[in-house]
């Protein structure tokens, strides 16, 4: 089992109960979406969380973050938080509730259907 899968095994089940959960394998690892708006996600052992783009330095300025720069500039509205960061149980529920309030506050994606 890889960093990704086992962090995204914790993951789960924090957010399995709440409305509008889904999952898809994006960036090389593992997202997890409310009413289709990604909130969190794996990459490389860290979570990377979208929160709002207003308290991005905000954000960055806690323990174990880092600017998410995974597709060769920062994303601004997103975080990655370390390892470290995540250890406790308590600490991933942390990030992972306070991302799932942002994206749960976003209007709902509908998906699209194909040939439309």
């Amino acid at each position: 089992m890889t960093n990704d899968d086992a962090l995204a095994e914790r993951i789960r089940p924090i957010l399995s109960r709440r409305k509008g959960f889904s999952e898809k394998k994006m960036f090389g690892g593992v997202c997890f979406l409310i009413n289709g708006n990604m909130c969190v996600g794996t990459w490389k052992g860290s979570l990377i969380v979208r929160l709002d783009r207003k308290q991005h330095d905000e954000t960055l300025a806690r323990p174990h973050t880092k600017p998410a720069n995974i597709t060769g500039r920062v994303m601004k509205g997103w975080a990655l938080v370390e390892p470290s960061g995540i250890e406790s149980d308590d600490d991933l529920k942390t990030w992972v509730r306070r991302a799932a309030n942002f994206a749960a506050s976003l209007p709902v994606k509908r998906r699209r259907l194909s040939g439309r």
